[in-house]
């Protein structure tokens, strides 16, 4: 079979050869290779030495952005190409690693190993194709079939296996090495158990700042210091820009809503003239994820949709179809197939509410000028001035390197990615657009985002411990109520010092409790002080906290015997994953990984505008 693998490879190695041979050509029309300093082996980044090329990030981005759109069915936005370009980046550092430290540990795979695997260890895609499966289960006998069959070979699928199987076996005896000691005991296992289904409730006070009639604290250089330099990791920004935004507003009117009105309408004559809903909304619906399902969204109950999507959907009986129902995405169509309760199985058609062939054009040709007078200029005068031709107002918006921007209210495509693409300050963006507008941005400041130094964040530090310092000081005053409560009640000694008692709904030892946090002191003293009795103070988020545990509900420990397996193999398969996650994260942090990307693509940038 492992020659029949090799022989297959040949179809996937000519694929290769031409989407290098088609990069090769870019960047040769393109005046890149051998007349500048980036060619086709230039390195995007090196990893103990090691380099990764830049024609194996961009095949690798390719590959996910060509997936990508597969599953989206539109093109993407520049926010969405960047998150891909680090997705793909992150996994060629992290694939070059593990085959460092295969080398490292002498790991490796034998023909045997990969044929045994092919045959008894599925990959996941093959394990839930429908074509090999019986019942609705995966059929190994089917799969096997299939396997020793002419098409397997010719088609590529066992160069494919083998390419899977001698990058995955390598990675599970490493896996192996790294987890195969996680272990997790009885009593390990009913300690998380008690954790989840303990539980308490209490009556607290929480004593805040506002008790503090001196709230002088002193924090001194030395403690700022002493916290920056044990918590540095938290100093880290990302890259700041400020950008002048212009936007050219796809508007809707009251025009556009009757002719959207109007084909849900005609939409609707042509089902109950006997057109299947499910045909129409493959074909029709502006909600394409639903859409290519026939138009369903599933089993559920009350608060999935809108309110005059759901008064709407909850008066129908089953099978009956509804009048057009508008919410804010357009004009809907709506059937519910079952119901059962609360619960309905609903299917819709949307027809969303857009512009107008008319409204449109006149859109696209404003947008088109402001291209022409302004897109991709490096004089920061073109921009104002077709601002002002245009009758269009700049608003000044700040931006966050990798968050895309959002702008009244609206998601603004691509800016956000552009703007931290190695663009110079004063330079114009192309023009972007999305369903609501056209924008067209001029970067107008930029900051480099990283580790902070002190002087930036001096004076933060100085807040956040004197606040530390601040609830500290309130340790007295809650001990004075504390005793006060053990000698009468929390409430007649709250009442008397003008606190205020709050009550907590049950919760267990993992629960965020309001007004007292998640895994703070005053959380676990809920669970060891006596029921009944006071018990603090206790640091909170915002305070001291003075507790009296009113009920207590011990878990049952019959409940957990009878799913402890299931628990154990739970536990252990997260306390592995978490061994590997934690032995990736310090194999990445003990190397020296050099990110060459920002000066390569400044570089092409620059090679582009030549």
């Amino acid at each position: 079979m492992l020659q029949s693998m090799r022989s297959a490879a040949k179809y996937i190695w000519i694929v290769l050869i031409v989407a290098f041979v088609g990069s090769f050509l870019l960047y040769e029309t393109s005046g890149l290779a051998g007349r500048s300093p980036v060619t086709t082996t230039t390195a995007i980044a090196t990893v103990n030495g090691e380099d990764i090329l830049l024609t194996s990030w961009q095949n690798a981005v390719n590959a996910l952005e060509q997936q990508q759109q597969q599953q989206l069915g539109r093109g993407l936005t520049l926010d969405e190409r960047k998150t891909l370009e680090d997705r793909a980046y992150d996994e060629l550092v992290t694939e070059l690693l593990l085959q460092q430290e295969f080398t490292r540990r002498g790991i490796s795979v034998t023909d045997d190993e990969i044929l045994e695997a092919a045959r008894l260890a599925p990959p996941p895609q093959a394990m839930q194709s429908p074509d090999l499966q019986t019942d609705g289960r995966f059929d190994i006998a089917k799969y096997q079939r299939l396997l020793a069959s002419p098409m397997a070979r010719q088609s590529g699928m066992l160069a494919g296996l083998e390419a899977y199987y001698r990058s995955e076996i390598p990675k599970q005896k490493l896996f192996d090495q790294v987890a195969s000691d996680a272990y997790v005991s009885d009593e390990r296992l009913w300690q998380v158990y008690r954790d989840r289904h303990d539980s308490a409730q209490i009556s607290f006070v929480v004593v805040g700042q506002e008790a503090l009639t001196d709230t002088t604290v002193t924090v001194t250089d030395a403690d700022i210091s002493q916290y920056y330099n044990r918590n540095k990791k938290r100093f880290t920004r990302p890259g700041r820009a400020v950008v002048s935004l212009l936007t050219v507003p796809r508007s809707v009117t009251a025009a556009d809503s009757t002719d959207a009105k109007a084909r849900i309408e005609k939409l609707r004559a042509e089902i109950t003239a006997g057109a299947k809903f499910e045909d129409v909304a493959k074909r029709e619906s502006s909600d394409s994820s639903s859409g290519a399902l026939g138009g369903s969204l599933g089993k559920g109950g009350r608060g999935r949709f809108t309110p005059n999507f759901e008064t709407a959907m909850y008066a129908l009986k089953p099978g009956e179809l509804s009048q057009p129902v508008l919410t804010p995405f357009g004009w809907h169509l709506i059937r519910v197939d079952s119901k059962v309760g609360d619960t309905l199985d609903v299917r819709h058609i949307l027809v969303s509410i857009g512009q107008s062939d008319s409204s449109a054009t006149r859109t696209d040709r404003r947008a088109d000028s402001l291209a022409s007078k302004a897109g991709s200029q490096s004089d920061p005068k073109a921009f104002d001035e077709a601002a002002k031709t245009l009758g269009l107002s700049p608003a000044s918006v700040v931006v966050f390197e990798n968050e895309p921007l959002s702008y009244a209210g609206r998601y603004v495509p691509s800016v956000s990615a552009w703007a931290f693409s190695g663009v110079s300050t004063g330079e114009s963006s192309d023009l972007f657009d999305s369903n609501e507008a056209y924008y067209l941005a001029r970067v107008d400041s930029l900051t480099v985002g990283g580790q902070q130094s002190l002087a930036d964040v001096k004076d933060d530090v100085r807040r956040r411990l004197a606040k530390e310092k601040r609830i500290e000081k309130l340790r007295p005053i809650a001990e004075q109520l504390a005793s006060a409560a053990r000698s009468s009640t929390l409430e007649a000694a709250a009442a008397q010092r003008r606190f205020q008692v709050e009550k907590s709904a049950p919760f267990a030892r993992v629960d965020a409790v309001p007004r007292m946090g998640q895994f703070e002191p005053a959380i676990g003293a809920s669970f060891t002080v006596p029921v009944g009795q006071i018990g603090g103070p206790f640091k909170a988020v915002d305070g001291m906290v003075v507790l009296r545990v009113d009920s207590r509900t011990d878990a049952s420990r019959p409940a957990f015997e009878a799913d402890k397996a299931a628990q154990r193999q739970q536990l252990v398969q997260s306390l592995r994953q978490q061994r590997v996650d934690e032995f990736l994260t310090n194999l990445r942090e003990s190397v020296k990984v050099v990110d060459k990307r920002p000066s390569v693509m400044a570089a092409l940038r620059r090679q582009s505008a030549i």
